[in-house]
């Protein structure tokens, strides 16, 4: 099974009962459960418990609270809270071994027009003329520490191209600002739920990354402890996630411990598609 087939699986979740969907993890010897991964599953159960179908996610706010078990299943709750004329509101629980280990909301939307403005695209290298993830993978594998190496070493479902590898290759501090064009590394079928779960996926990689750059370290670093602590999402204008989006990411602040990051992610031809914010935990490990 490819990667990115193994994606549409692990986002297909199993309907146990009424509100109550099972979500599983691949099994690639990582330590925890990739927290894109929870963000995807969990806007697919809620979407799995609105029956209006033209009513479409618009956003999503979590909060990791645990770090998830790869080795068994996770079980995904859903409160329906609110189906409102306009909008439609759930609240989705993720459990393993008896404890909650993250929640969302979710809030979907019936299409309606208005106005519309936003912001422009930064200009940026076009995705073919940068380094493909295997390229990647060869310069800076053998940079990384063992078990890092041993999880990026796999084939992954997201082509990453970041318009800029100097600061992987030289470390230095500076403005926390990277680029970074994102799709999955093969076609989607044409369910735009689906892309949406896979863009709420692919929003987790590297964002927090980007507040360390004003310090002139990174997230391979192994001094380094970091976490999600929460993640949001808001979904602006059509897209597909098998398809070249811009991922612009900023953080304006780090402080006790936690960094704040934000995303903005365009289409190709320039349309704002979405937006994302985080802050993460981001701790110096104590020396041996």
């Amino acid at each position: 099974m490819s990667a990115v087939d193994q994606l549409v699986t692990i986002l297909d979740l199993e309907q146990l009962e009424h509100n109550l969907f099972r979500g599983r993890s691949p099994q690639n010897g990582w330590q925890r459960v990739f927290g894109g991964e929870v963000v995807g599953q969990a806007l697919m159960a809620a979407d799995r418990t609105v029956e209006a179908r033209d009513r479409l996610a618009h956003s999503l706010h979590a909060y990791f609270l645990l770090p998830g078990d790869p080795k068994v299943p996770i079980i995904y709750e859903v409160d329906r809270i609110r189906d409102g004329g306009s909008f439609t509101t759930r609240r989705v629980v993720a459990i393993q071994h008896g404890q909650a280990i993250f929640s969302m909301g979710v809030s979907f939307h019936k299409p309606e027009p208005g106005f519309d403005h936003q912001i422009p695209m930064p200009d940026v290298p076009a995705p073919e003329a940068l380094p493909s993830v295997e390229d990647l993978k060869a310069r800076l594998l053998p940079l990384l520490p063992e078990v890092v190496r041993s999880y990026w070493e796999r084939e992954l479902p997201i082509d990453l191209r970041p318009t800029d590898l100097s600061r992987f290759l030289n470390p230095g501090k500076t403005g926390p600002n990277q680029y970074i064009w994102i799709k999955t590394i093969g076609p989607l079928p044409d369910d735009f739920r689906l892309h949406q779960c896979a863009l709420a996926y692919a929003s987790d990689f590297s964002l927090l990354d980007t507040s360390l750059i004003a310090h002139g370290r990174g997230m391979f670093d192994p001094r380094i402890m970091m976490a999600s602590l929460d993640h949001a999402v808001w979904f602006h204008r059509p897209f597909r996630a098998d398809e070249w989006l811009l991922y612009a990411q900023d953080s304006p602040s780090s402080q006790g411990a936690r960094g704040f990051c934000r995303g903005s992610i365009f289409s190709r031809e320039g349309r704002l598609v979405a937006s994302v914010a985080q802050e993460g935990l981001i701790r110096e490990r104590a020396p041996k």
